[in-house]
C-alpha cells in the first residue's frame, strides 16, 4: 500500500512538472518543420507548399524554419520544367529551404543542369529527414 502511494505521489509530480514546465516555443525558440515530396502527383507538390505557406502565415516566417526535402518520384517537383517553378521561387523568396537528393539524381540519372537552378542538394533525403526529426524538428508528408 505504502508502494502505491509512493508511485502515485511520484507520477502526481512528474505530470505537475510537465504541465508546467516551459515548451521551447514560450522561450523564444523557433518552429522547425521539414516537409517530404517523395511522390510523383503534382497535387501532393502544390499540397507541399501550400503546407509550406499556411505554416510561414501562423508562425510567422521569421519564428519558424521550414525546409523542403525531395526524394525519389517527388524529382519532378524540382525539375527545371517543373509546373511548379514559378512556386519553387516564391516559397525560396520567403526562406524556405529546397532541397533535393542526390542520391534520388544519380539514380535517376539527373544532373543539376536538369533541376530548377536555385535549389539546394542533400547526399540523401531519407537521411536529412531522420537527422532532422532526431533533432526535434516536425517532420511532415502532405
Amino acid at each position: 500500500m505504502v508502494r502505491r502511494g509512493l508511485l502515485k505521489s511520484a507520477l502526481m509530480a512528474v505530470a505537475l512538472t510537465v504541465t508546467i514546465a516551459p515548451t521551447a516555443q514560450s522561450q523564444g525558440a523557433k518552429h522547425r518543420v521539414v516537409v517530404q515530396v517523395s511522390d510523383d502527383n503534382p497535387k501532393t507538390w502544390t499540397q507541399a507548399l501550400n503546407v509550406v505557406n499556411n505554416v510561414q502565415a501562423v508562425y510567422g516566417k521569421d519564428n519558424v524554419d521550414v525546409e523542403v526535402v525531395v526524394f525519389g518520384l517527388g524529382s519532378g517537383m524540382l525539375k527545371a520544367e517543373s509546373p511548379l517553378s514559378n512556386r519553387i521561387d516564391d516559397t525560396l523568396a520567403n526562406g524556405t529551404k529546397v532541397y533535393m537528393c542526390e542520391n534520388t539524381m544519380k539514380g535517376q540519372k539527373l544532373n543539376k543542369a536538369d533541376m530548377h537552378g536555385k535549389v539546394g542538394y542533400i547526399p540523401a533525403g531519407v537521411i536529412e529527414i531522420i537527422e532532422k526529426q532526431k533533432q526535434g524538428w516536425a517532420v511532415i508528408r502532405p
